[in-house]
């Protein structure tokens, strides 16, 4: 066989790729144009499915223009409502507190199911080792709830009842200062509302920033809340509804409530923590205190926690909330806390722990004003 011969069938026998650099380009950016259609493909997959269902307003599903539309990561200021148009709500808030949420829409949507109507509020708690985080309100918003997010200046339950790191002495002296300055400053710049709930259940002595744990002396809690707001106004965090938010006096009738309240200046909503465990009524979980609050101020009270111990009178007392909430005018809402004893409850205050008590839960909503459209709906 001739050399020529023998190369000739050795160029036969190339592979396709070897056989210029012309096909393997054009080879090459076939498979790119591919790649990326099916990637773009999926973006877009995953952009629909994150949008979920648009809320035109609280409690209320539409199609468009709803919350959706509006959210862009608050970089609309067209769009963003105002924190005043929330301040005053027509109808009362049906809030709730899960594990997961606001992340998980699947909590929120058997809820929703079970209640027979959507929460208008959510409640999350966010530790002092933890920034501000802008997912969560927009998940909230995209679901159609207010955020009501519960502001614990610790380092979390395992570190126990002391923790004189974050006493309320040097959050007001201002040890803490750059942690706020950078949390307000992230909330000012989302410019979505937010309801913010600062070291609630002050009153108690079960939390370090009581004034009865971690160094704390009588008057720090009012410097440290009168601090933390100023620092807000500094960063220009005017989307703030600030919720005090004491527990019912039932455990600690000595504590004087208004001692610790910061003054109608610092204060937009009077919060209220209050669960049934051996009562039969609302009124008696709930009058006692209000009565106390109502001595030094008349805003609007937010119910920012409840629920109802597991037993025989978890149904009824359910049933009797609500009949108690619609004749309460001053009391704007509740935030359900719909969690499990192994979901961090304490106990199973969920509304949907019993058929019994999820009957007289959707009974009694269902007869309640809900606040059903956002104020400041762009049109």
């Amino acid at each position: 066989m001739s050399r020529a011969r023998s190369n000739s069938r050795r160029k036969k026998r190339l592979h396709f790729w070897n056989r210029g650099t012309g096909i393997r380009l054009r080879l090459w950016m076939a498979f790119n144009m591919v790649v990326l259609a099916a990637l773009s493909y999926g973006v877009y997959l995953l952009v629909q499915s994150n949008s979920g269902p648009a809320f035109a307003g609280f409690g209320r599903e539409e199609n468009k223009p709803g919350i959706t539309e509006r959210l862009k990561n608050g970089s609309d200021t067209q769009a963003v409502p105002t924190r005043d148009s929330f301040l005053t709500p027509k109808g009362k808030h049906f809030g709730v507190s899960t594990f997961e949420a606001p992340w998980s829409t699947d909590e929120i949507d058997k809820v929703a199911t079970a209640a027979g109507t959507r929460p208008t509020m959510v409640e999350y708690f966010v530790k002092w080792t933890e920034n501000f985080e802008p997912g969560t309100v927009d998940a909230s918003y995209r679901q159609g709830m207010l955020p009501l997010v519960a502001w614990e200046p610790w380092a979390g339950k395992k570190a126990g009842v002391n923790q004189p790191t974050y006493s309320l002495g040097s959050i007001a002296s201002g040890e803490h200062d750059a942690y706020i300055k950078q949390f307000a400053e992230g909330v000012a710049e989302h410019k979505w509302p937010i309801a913010l709930r600062f070291a609630h259940e002050m009153n108690g002595d079960w939390y370090p920033w009581s004034e009865q744990r971690s160094g704390n002396k009588s008057g720090d809690y009012v410097k440290a809340w009168r601090h933390i707001h100023q620092l807000f106004d500094d960063a220009g965090a005017d989307n703030v509804i600030w919720v005090w938010s004491p527990n019912i006096l039932r455990p600690v009738p000595d504590v004087s409530l208004k001692a610790l309240y910061p003054g109608k200046k610092y204060v937009d909503w009077v919060g209220m923590v209050g669960y049934a465990v051996e009562e039969k009524t609302a009124a008696q979980v709930f009058d006692a205190t209000l009565t106390a609050l109502r001595k030094f101020t008349d805003q609007p009270v937010l119910i920012t926690e409840t629920g109802a111990q597991p037993g025989a009178r978890k149904a009824p007392w359910t049933s009797d909330f609500f009949t108690w909430l619609a004749k309460t005018p001053d009391v704007i809402g509740f935030v359900w806390f719909e969690r499990s004893e192994e979901e961090g409850g304490g106990a199973d205050w969920r509304f949907t722990a019993d058929a019994a008590t999820t009957r007289a839960f959707k009974s009694g909503i269902g007869k309640i004003d809900l606040v059903s459209a956002a104020a400041g709906k762009s049109g």
